[in-house]
């Protein structure tokens, strides 16, 4: 319309081409992609922002020890003045579009580290012991650790006083006689379908002589192998992959995945670039749910589609269940209560013809969000993210590739 086109020129002239970008992004043109961009500047911003902290913190400890105690309060005021400067400069032209952007667009978490760094390598309760080949002769004394395995133990162990004493007994909401050991899976053999995403690599160590190299995929979980040659992409450190991968298996036999990078090559065989292993039983089994992470809103439909197959209310239930905790008990007026909490939320959604209808998931959801705070079963739900993981190459250890 005549209106928009008008904003746009606005647009333009106040703050510089590129501000062009900032329009209301079009619900139907949204995809994943979009989502993980805009997460991307966030996750930017966050560290712009404490690497700024950083480095302010330390002028002003310099300053202050250069100046001793008179200097500070001129140096306080000093570097006050500047901030306050930027703060009127920037508000009039950009600000507006880029905070209905920010609304707008769902993010997702962003981890620039491996899921395992964040929640303490998923051994809430299961600790994983590797067994050991011994060593005979003297060529094995020089074998890592790594080629003596062979195989791994898996399971927890509590040692404890028996009468247990009351506030345990408090604590674990069961029945004390049958042991610390209550709500655990059985130990049979289950099938799972894994499907892996990778979105991209980047800064890989270059393998050809051209100073660049020929990445492609590839995958192993059990019997599974699958490499993804003639998706390669050429002469490129910075791919952009964009696939997923569905892997049937069996846990605990196949348990432990490995993605990998290799360099193609026309003549001989491919290189290794590097490669990151993911235990995905530790996962299965964590009480921090790390299958498939819980996103930010509930919608049937578009780019932010629930991907879940149980729906945030089939978790709730599930967890309140398994961790013995009273509810949800879902009440008028858009409210929730959880053991002895009461959350609050939306209790309409839309689907695709805009049509409007009630519904528990929007405010299952805020508990999920916050299961943190749930007394004695409560931990950290790992939210909806894209994690990144080193690449590392068996011939280099230790140096990220």
């Amino acid at each position: 319309s005549e209106e928009e086109k008008e904003k746009k020129k606005k647009k333009k002239k106040g703050g510089g081409g590129e501000e062009v970008e900032e329009e209301e992004p079009d619900e139907s043109m949204l995809d994943w992609w979009s989502k993980y961009f805009a997460s991307i500047e966030t996750m930017k911003e966050h560290l712009r922002q404490q690497e700024a902290a950083a480095a302010e913190a330390e002028e002003k400890e310099e300053m202050e020890i250069a100046e001793g105690s008179k200097g500070q309060v001129k140096n306080k005021e000093k570097s006050k003045a500047p901030k306050d400067d930027k703060k009127k400069k920037q508000q009039p032209a950009p600000e507006p579009p880029e905070k209905k952007n920010k609304q707008k667009i769902d993010e997702l978490k962003v981890f620039n580290k491996e899921l395992e760094a964040e929640f303490d390598n998923f051994e809430d309760w299961l600790h994983t012991f590797n067994l050991l080949r011994g060593k005979i002769g003297d060529n094995d004394d020089n074998a890592t650790e790594e080629e003596r395995i062979v195989g791994r133990f898996k399971g927890s162990m509590c040692v404890y006083k028996v009468p247990l004493p009351d506030n345990i007994t408090k604590e674990a909401g069961y029945d004390p006689n049958f042991g610390m050991f209550q709500g655990i899976p059985s130990n049979d053999p289950i099938n799972v379908l894994v499907r892996v995403y990778i979105v991209r690599a980047t800064d890989l160590h270059p393998a050809d002589i051209n100073g660049k190299a020929d990445p492609y995929i590839a995958i192993k979980l059990g019997k599974t192998d699958i490499k993804d040659k003639e998706n390669y992409i050429s002469k490129q450190l910075n791919p952009v992959f964009g696939k997923s991968f569905d892997i049937e298996a069996t846990f605990p036999m196949e348990s432990m995945l490995t993605v990998a990078v290799y360099d193609w090559d026309l003549v001989g065989t491919d290189d290794l670039i590097g490669e990151t292993k993911i235990d995905l039983e530790n996962r299965y089994y964590s009480k921090h749910r790390a299958t498939c992470g819980v996103s930010q809103t509930y919608s049937i439909h578009g780019y932010n589609t629930w991907r879940d197959p149980m729906k945030p209310s089939q978790i709730l239930s599930k967890l309140c269940k398994e961790g013995k905790v009273d509810g949800p008990h879902f009440g008028p007026g858009g409210r929730v209560k959880v053991a002895n909490r009461v959350f609050t939320g939306p209790t309409e959604i839309e689907d695709e013809n805009g049509q409007k209808k009630q519904t528990d998931e929007h405010l299952a959801l805020t508990v999920l969000r916050h299961w943190e705070d749930i007394p004695r079963a409560g931990c950290k739900l790992v939210p909806e993210h894209v994690e990144t993981r080193p690449l590392l190459n068996p011939d280099k250890p230790g140096i990220e590739q």
